[in-house]
């Protein structure tokens, strides 16, 4: 199977474990993961809740880098439109400077949290910027000082990284594609967060047709998908029940994906807002290894992708593991290499 694969993991913070648990495992996955075989390991970003423990993912990206060697390390993602661009091209250029060349700063467009936690988050800041505005000056302070005629002309993020962190735009619309395109940057559609696979082809679609080559950048589109491998299909199913998203649009058009309608009912208190809550079942690739990777063959022709980001609901962490590991005999054999089982097996047991 010749596909990019990588890892996101929400640090998600399951009943049988708490959030220092939740993060230890977070990092214990990405050092398997590098032995695995994957290219890449991001963290996401959530706030404001008790179920995940990834609120910060530039201080958890540090501390995998310093325990990993090779895999790139990055977020899946910063929610930038609460942030100075100017500060989140300073944290990831330090880290980019620490680890050259394994950095992957990933930019989503949804809020990460509740109202509440947002207007936390933007509380004190005094002027405000579009998305868009914000990736202009993010791209400037990432590769050097600002430009002449901007606010800032001249000013740098220090330190400057000779390899800087590679952005990568996030999205579950056609949006989002075209925002990615016009920019020249590698673009992720999380089909594991809105399941609509004809909104993704139509995205993916305008991905490749729009995209401009700036600074020499080729297309690069990947698939966020949510995978369960086991050793049989009767267990990947039993682990793939009861496995729904809510799409929550409110009356003045914004929507939203969230675990619960309890969730939708919280969201949309939070924003005095009228809503709508849409019931979906989760778009799962599910089997062994052999149906597994039929699926994402078929899914790469399919979308057009060079791989997938992909994550897992499994709530068990010895099971969720062994998905992951499964997925990664595929690329080891792809490589001809041998599979990683003997260096995980110890770890699978806690």
């Amino acid at each position: 199977m010749t596909l990019k694969l990588g890892i996101l993991d929400q640090s998600v913070v399951f009943p049988a474990f708490g959030p220092r648990e939740a993060l230890r495992y977070t990092v214990e996955l990405a050092q398997l993961a590098e032995q695995w075989g994957y290219e890449r390991f991001w963290v996401a970003e959530h706030h404001g809740g008790a179920a995940t423990a990834g609120s910060s993912p530039e201080v958890l990206i540090a501390y995998l880098l310093a325990h990993t060697k090779t895999i790139r390390v990055g977020s899946g993602g910063v929610m930038l439109q609460h942030y100075s661009p100017y500060k989140v091209a300073e944290n990831f250029n330090v880290l980019a400077t620490l680890e050259p060349g394994r950095v992957d700063l990933g930019i989503g467009r949804a809020p990460g949290g509740f109202p509440l936690s947002t207007r936390a988050l933007q509380h004190g800041v005094t002027e405000q910027q579009t998305l868009v505005e914000k990736l202009d000056d993010l791209e400037q302070y990432l590769r050097g000082p600002a430009r002449e005629g901007h606010a800032f002309a001249g000013l740098a993020a220090t330190p400057l990284a000779t390899n800087p962190a590679a952005v990568f735009i996030l999205g579950t619309s056609v949006a989002s594609a075209v925002l990615a395109a016009e920019r020249g940057y590698p673009y992720v559609y999380s089909l594991a967060i809105h399941g609509n696979q004809a909104v993704a082809e139509e995205a993916l679609a305008t991905y490749q047709q729009q995209f401009r080559p700036i600074d020499g950048r080729a297309p690069l589109a990947l698939l966020g998908v949510s995978v369960i491998v086991t050793d049989t299909q009767q267990e990947a199913d039993e682990l793939a029940t009861n496995t729904t998203t809510v799409r929550v649009t409110l009356a003045n058009g914004t929507t939203v994906n969230v675990g619960s309608l309890e969730q939708a009912e919280l969201f949309a208190q939070q924003a005095g807002q009228t809503y709508q809550a849409d019931v979906r079942q989760q778009e799962i690739i599910k089997g062994t290894q052999p149906v597994v990777e039929q699926q994402l063959l078929a899914y790469q022709q399919r979308y057009g992708v060079a791989g997938f980001i992909v994550s897992s609901t499994i709530p068990n962490k010895q099971k969720r593991f062994r998905s992951f590991e499964l997925l990664g005999e595929l690329i080891g054999q792809a490589a001809g290499l041998k599979p990683c089982a003997d260096k995980a097996g110890s770890r699978l047991s806690d």
